[in-house]
């Protein structure tokens, strides 16, 4: 069974909010799925900065730095 990091209801939020009328469940855990992905990405990144900068504690300006 996945984890559960990010609620599928979320990702109807998003999808609908983004324009959609319907969103069908294979949707919301597709979306789910490469969302949580890229959060554990640019996470791995944001760790490294603020290891780097001497801080054990990541803060904004790490996430920010690693999007880009």
């Amino acid at each position: 069974m996945p984890k559960k990091y990010l609620p599928l209801a979320a990702m109807e939020t998003l999808l609908k909010k983004a324009g959609a009328e319907r969103v069908a469940d294979n949707a919301k855990e597709a979306l789910k799925e490469v969302l949580e992905e890229k959060a554990l990405e640019i996470s791995v990144k944001a760790i490294r900065f603020s290891i780097h900068a001497g801080r054990k504690t990541v803060k904004a300006g790490d996430i920010k730095l690693a999007v880009k």
